[in-house]
């Protein structure tokens, strides 16, 4: 399906759980536009697994400029203005549900911004968290339950600085190391989805009257 969202028009594929129902919506933000990041990165496809398995409508899409999607590559700046209105209809389509936002490296970065300042978003994951290439100093003040999913051998996200940025976190915020896993959790990636699932699912519960 083709959102308009301002400028552009993006690409998106909503996946909803079977049965009764989705009993929150999550977001999920892909890798960088110039290095083959799109909605179908295997990655952000089996996060979106996760997600429905946790009860979730999950809402893959393609930043401006990958696939069908209009516009031009934005170094960020467009990108968070995609995310935003993609959430905005999430929520517009399920106004009394939860929602998350779950980022992939690139998309870690962009969506973990956009969802941080949205009071809408109730849970936040990212995943491959690049402190090498982008500053996530933003993340310090966000008290919002959050889950970053780090491979200990990931190329753009050394563990000493990890764990230096864990330290001043809230704790609401949690780091999940995924053993042996490189940037793009090459072999792992049953775990990551497990992960996702079993967080998004915690939060479900917690938001049970």
């Amino acid at each position: 399906m083709i959102v308009v969202a301002g400028e552009v028009d993006l690409e998106a594929r909503l996946w909803e759980p079977e049965g009764e129902g989705p009993r929150g919506a999550a977001l999920l933000c892909h890798p960088h536009p110039l290095y083959g990041g799109t909605m179908n990165n295997r990655v952000i496809y089996r996060v979106g697994k996760g997600a429905v398995e946790a009860g979730f409508a999950a809402l893959r899409f393609n930043f401006r400029g990958v696939g069908a999607s209009t516009g031009s590559y934005d170094k960020g700046a467009g990108e968070r203005k995609d995310a935003a209105a993609l959430m905005e209809w999430l929520k517009q389509r399920y106004p009394h549900l939860p929602l998350a936002l779950v980022g992939f490296s690139f998309g870690a970065w962009v969506g973990l911004q956009v969802a941080c300042h949205d009071p809408r978003v109730q849970a936040l994951v990212g995943l491959g968290v690049p402190l090498n290439s982008y500053d996530f100093e933003f993340l310090i003040d966000n008290d919002k339950p959050s889950l970053y999913i780090v491979g200990t051998r990931d190329e753009f996200c050394p563990r000493d600085q990890m764990e230096l940025l864990a330290r001043r976190l809230p704790q609401t915020s949690a780091v999940s190391w995924v053993e042996g896993a490189d940037h793009f959790f090459t072999h792992q990636v049953d775990q990551v989805q497990s992960r996702v699932r079993d967080f998004l699912h915690a939060q479900l519960e917690g938001h049970r009257p």
